[in-house]
């Protein structure tokens, strides 16, 4: 066996395409993003056999420190088959002498590994399926375990949910899959001629995002980083963005035609006693429409929801979502979410994962407990991941770090002032 410190792009990216289990945020793409837009320095690693065929790889995230010291981060990584205990033994040792040789404090990995099969609430279904094995096999290898957190405490998160579309045999059994109410307000959303675009761009994501930033209490990415991200994201065919738009003269039109023409069938007397009411109903609700929309009236075609996927061969990741306040009002997100479903159904995806939710279902942390609950909805499969772990090349630096950090971070903010 053969450790490559620096892959060639075209060897990488090769293995990347054939690898089963291979994950966005693992692919050429996001390396380049990572380097450009966030400070890290992308190096691709891997392990060739006796013939020369590459057996394992991954993508780590480099972050200099002061004295030649730097620390790697694997996201999602290894693309390793971690049921080989031989062969992830051998790509350890060859990670340790990596980690020395370059002055690495540690390496973080986190792969997408189910740890047990849970129930709803979060809990161990018993005798279901697990991969106590290979989180075992980690463990004695030395790798790190950084705790079964419940929330977002860890670079990623370590529960999701996902849908698997083998198990599905038509559309109309996912759609009978996803809660009645999601699918009302999907439904809904037709009435106001929504378009949905399979091709679109970053261009309006960050202004959309805001919102999303500022609701759930989350730190927003810059807006480079999305540009930057989608750059390369699409010039490798790892990502795709969905959005959703509304032409605002017609939306304002429509509604003010449907407006009087149920005052007119009023004053004509042209309404049963028996549909009063709900035409009452429904000229008071388009009379707060027609006040919410009069700000739009002038305007045309306008993206009001946007959804950036990371794509790894045929799994798709719904990655971040931006959208504005008439796009919450006319059920943008639901109706993106779904089109995103029925389309990786139609070209035949493996799976969608919506990344990332809590452990704690009953969670009062920001928003966690509310988005948890939104998810389940539409979310199919609740699943738990083993986590994060470190592999530790300076057990006195690992020690020491991360109080250097916090001196280093104390020293940056003084200085910025």
């Amino acid at each position: 066996m053969k450790f490559i410190d620096n892959l060639d792009k075209e060897e990488y990216i090769e293995f990347f395409n054939n690898f089963k289990y291979s994950h966005f945020m693992q692919s050429y793409p996001w390396g380049l993003a990572m380097e450009e837009s966030r400070g890290k320095k992308a190096i691709y690693v891997g392990l060739k056999d006796n013939k020369n065929k590459l057996v394992a790889a991954s993508l780590l995230l480099k972050k200099e420190m002061p004295f030649g010291y730097c620390y790697y981060y694997a996201s999602r990584g290894y693309l390793i088959d971690f049921n080989d205990t031989k062969l992830v033994k051998t790509f350890t040792e060859e990670m340790k002498k990596f980690l020395k040789r370059t002055k690495g404090i540690y390496v973080k990995i986190n792969p997408e590994i189910m740890y047990q099969e849970i129930n709803d609430d979060g809990s161990r279904i018993e005798n279901g399926k697990n991969n106590f094995k290979i989180f075992n096999n980690l463990i004695n290898l030395g790798y790190i375990h950084q705790g079964f957190v419940k929330l977002y405490e860890n670079n990623e998160p370590r529960y999701t949910f996902r849908r698997y579309y083998e198990k599905y045999k038509s559309m109309e059994e996912i759609d009978n899959s996803i809660s009645k109410t999601f699918m009302q307000t999907v439904r809904r959303s037709y009435a106001y001629n929504l378009k949905i675009n399979f091709d679109s761009n970053v261009d309006n994501f960050w202004e959309l995002n805001k919102s999303n930033a500022k609701k759930d209490d989350f730190i927003q990415y810059s807006d480079n980083f999305y540009k930057t991200l989608y750059k390369y994201g699409k010039e490798y065919n790892n990502l795709l963005v969905f959005d959703v738009s509304v032409n605002g003269k017609k939306l304002y039109q429509d509604t003010l035609d449907s407006y009087n023409k149920i005052k007119e069938d009023f004053a004509n007397n042209l309404i049963s006693k028996k549909n009063k009411a709900d035409s009452q109903d429904k000229l008071t609700r388009l009379e707060k429409e027609l006040d919410i929309f009069k700000e739009y009236k002038d305007q045309d075609d306008m993206v009001i929801c946007s959804l950036i996927n990371g794509i790894a061969n045929d799994m798709m990741w719904t990655m971040y979502i931006g959208n504005n306040k008439l796009g919450e009002y006319l059920f943008a997100v639901n109706r993106i979410y779904y089109e995103t479903i029925k389309y990786c159904y139609e070209h035949k995806y493996r799976f969608l994962d919506l990344y990332g939710t809590v452990g704690d279902v009953n969670t009062k942390y920001k928003n966690l407990g509310g988005l948890h609950a939104y998810k389940k909805k539409y979310g199919d499969t609740y699943i738990e991941f083993i986590g994060e772990f470190d592999l530790v090349g300076n057990k006195f630096m690992y020690k020491v770090l991360p109080k250097l950090l916090g001196v280093y971070r104390y020293i940056r903010k003084k200085i910025s002032k």
